[in-house]
C-alpha cells in the first residue's frame, strides 16, 4: 500500500497542478494569514487533519483485519474463502481505490468542487464500515468494501487540496501546514490497526469493523463543525462542467455502469477472476490514456519524448507496488501464521504488524527529504532513484529466503524487513509523483497524475494476484521468484537510465 506517504502527496501534487491551469484571482493569491488559532494555521487544518487522521484510522483499521476477515473460517469469526482468492480479491479492492481517486478529482473539478465531494465521500466511507459491522456474510462484506472504496477515492482526492486552499500562494506556513497535516496522516495510520486487531482478537471482527466506522463518524462530526469556515476557493468548481454536456456525460456513465452490471450479472467478471479484470482496466485506461496524448498536436516533440521516458518508469513503479502492496496480503497471511508473535507470554494480534511502516514513515521521510535537498544538483536522477526503490524491495523479499522452512519467524526479522520496505517506499513513491509532473506535456498535465495514479491501482492489484501464489509449505519459490524479478528490473532499469535520461530532455 502506498503509505501514509503516498496518501498526502498524490491529492497535493493534484491541488498544485490544478493551480498551474486554472487562473488565480488576486484575492486567492493575497489570502490573509491572520488566522494562527491552531499552532500558528489556520483553525480549519485543525478540521482538515482531524477528519483525514480519523479516515486514515478508519481505512487502515478495517485493511488491517479484512483479509483474516474474509479467509479465517466461520469458527474464527470469518467468511472461510480461500485464502488465495481473499488475498486476490483484497489486491482488487486496493486497485479499485486508486482508479476512484481519479473519478473523486474529477467530480470536484468539474461538478461539485471539493469541499461537497470530501463531505460526501466521508459520509460513504463511515456507511461502508457500518455495512461490515452490521450486515453479515458476502452481502455485507460486497456493500462495505464499495462504499469504502469509491468513498476513500473520493476523499484522497480532495482533502489535500483543501488543505491548499486554506494558504495564500506566498504563505510561508505553507509547507508546515501540510507537515502538520502528514503527522494527521501518519498517526491514523498507526494507531488503527492497533485498535481495530486488538478489537478483532478480543470481541471479534464486526466489532473491529465497527471500531472503524466509530472512527470515521468522529472526523466527520468535528469536519462538520468547522466547514462553513473553508475559504471561498474550496466551495468553488474550478472547471465547471457546461450544461450543454451534462446529458452527454450521463450518459457516457450510465454506459459504463450498464457494462459493469452485465459483466457481473453474466458472470464474464466474478470474485475468481475480479483482480485480473482490475488490473486489465488499469492497463487498458493506460493504455488510452497514453494514445490521446500521443495523437495530440498540442504535444510537442520534445514533449512525446518525454512521454516515451515515462513509460519505463510506469512500468518500474508498477511493479514496485506490486510488491509493496503485499503488506495487505501476503504480508498478513504470514504475520498471522508464521509471525513470532509472542511478548513477553502474550501473543501480539497479527494486524499489529500493519502499523510498523507508518512508525518508520514518521521517523524517515523528513530525513530523506533533507537529505535530497542537501545533495541538490548532486542527487540521484529519477530514473536511479526508481531503480533504487525496486532493488530494495526486490532484497526485501530475497531477506525472507533465510527465514524460510518450518521455525517461526522472529518479529524482530520481520521489522527490519519492513523498514526495508519504507526506505524503498521513500526513494519511489514521492519521486514518481514528482516526475510525472515534470514530464507531463503542458497540455496534459492531469492526464500524467492520473498516469502514476494508475501504476498504483496496477500494482496494487498485481499485489492480491501475487499474495495468491504463496504456499507456506513451500515458501522458497515465492521469495526468490518476486525478489529475483525485482532485482532484474531494478537493473536493467539503472543500465537503460542513461537512455532514459536522455529523452528527458534536461529533466532530472
Amino acid at each position: 500500500m502506498p503509505r501514509a506517504f503516498i496518501d498526502v502527496t498524490m491529492p497535493a501534487v493534484s491541488a498544485s497542478i490544478e493551480k498551474m491551469s486554472t487562473p488565480q484571482t488576486t484575492a486567492e493569491s493575497a489570502k490573509p494569514a491572520g488566522d494562527t488559532s491552531f499552532f500558528g494555521h489556520p483553525k480549519m487544518l485543525a478540521s482538515l487533519f482531524s477528519v483525514e487522521m480519523w479516515e486514515r484510522f478508519s481505512f487502515y483499521g478495517m485493511q488491517g483485519i479484512l483479509l483474516y476477515y474474509m479467509y479465517f473460517t466461520a469458527e474464527q469469526g470469518g467468511l472461510s474463502i480461500d485464502q488465495g482468492l481473499a488475498a486476490g480479491l483484497v489486491g482488487a479492492y486496493g486497485g479499485g481505490v486508486y482508479l476512484s481517486t481519479i473519478l473523486g478529482a474529477w467530480l470536484a473539478d468539474r461538478l461539485f468542487g471539493s469541499e461537497k465531494v470530501l463531505f460526501g465521500s466521508a459520509i460513504m466511507i463511515m456507511a461502508g464500515h457500518i455495512a461490515l459491522a452490521l450486515l453479515p456474510g458476502i452481502p455485507g462484506l460486497i456493500a462495505g468494501l464499495v462504499l469504502v472504496g469509491i468513498g476513500s477515492g473520493g476523499l484522497k482526492a480532495n482533502a489535500t487540496a483543501l488543505v491548499g486552499s486554506l494558504y495564500g500562494e506566498k504563505d510561508e506556513r505553507r509547507d508546515a501546514g501540510f507537515s502538520i497535516f502528514y503527522m494527521g496522516i501518519n498517526i491514523g495510520g498507526l494507531i488503527g490497526p492497533l485498535v481495530t486487531g486488538w478489537l478483532q482478537t478480543s470481541y471479534g471482527f464486526h466489532v473491529g469493523f465497527g471500531a472503524a466506522a466509530v472512527g470515521m463518524a468522529i472526523g466527520l462530526v468535528i469536519y462538520s463543525l468547522g466547514r462553513k469556515r473553508l475559504p471561498e476557493e474550496a466551495h468553488r468548481v474550478p472547471n465547471p462542467l457546461p450544461a450543454k454536456d451534462r446529458t452527454k456525460y450521463g450518459l457516457i456513465f450510465l454506459a459504463i455502469l450498464i457494462v459493469v452490471a452485465v459483466l457481473l450479472g453474466t458472470g464474464l467478471v466474478n470474485a475468481n477472476n475480479l483482480a485480473s479484470s482490475m488490473a486489465y482496466a488499469a492497463i487498458g485506461a493506460a493504455v488510452i490514456y497514453l494514445f490521446l496524448i500521443f495523437r495530440s498536436p498540442l504535444v510537442t516533440g520534445v514533449e512525446r519524448k518525454r512521454v516515451i521516458a515515462f513509460i519505463p518508469l510506469f512500468i518500474a513503479s508498477a511493479g514496485f507496488w506490486a510488491l509493496f502492496q503485499q503488506q495487505f496480503t501476503f504480508i498478513a497471511v504470514y504475520s498471522q501464521e508464521k509471525l513470532d508473535r509472542n511478548l513477553f507470554g502474550w501473543e501480539m494480534p497479527a494486524a499489529w504488524v500493519q502499523s510498523i511502516n507508518p512508525v518508520f514513515i514518521i521517523i524517515f521521510a523528513g530525513v530523506m527529504a533533507a537529505l535530497w535537498t542537501k545533495l541538490g544538483s548532486k542527487q540521484p536522477s529519477s530514473p536511479l532513484k526508481f531503480s533504487a526503490g525496486l532493488l530494495i524491495m526486490g532484497l526485501a523479499f530475497l531477506a525472507f529466503i533465510p527465514l524460510a522452512g518450518e521455525d517461526k519467524t522472529p518479529l524482530l526479522a520481520l521489522v527490519g524487513i519492513l523498514f526495508m520496505f519504507t526506505l524503498a517506499e521513500l526513494f519511489l513513491s514521492p519521486i514518481g509523483l514528482s516526475v510525472s509532473t515534470k514530464l507531463a506535456p503542458q497540455a496534459f498535465h492531469t492526464q500524467m497524475v492520473a498516469l502514476f495514479f494508475l501504476s498504483v491501482s496496477l500494482g496494487t492489484t498485481l499485489a492480491g494476484i501475487l499474495a495468491g501464489l504463496y504456499n507456506p509449505e513451500d515458501e522458497l519459490p515465492y521469495f526468490l521468484g518476486i525478489g529475483g524479478v525485482a532485482v532484474v528490473l531494478a537493473v536493467g532499469l539503472a543500465a537503460a537510465s542513461p537512455a532514459i535520461k536522455k529523452l528527458m530532455g534536461g529533466v532530472r
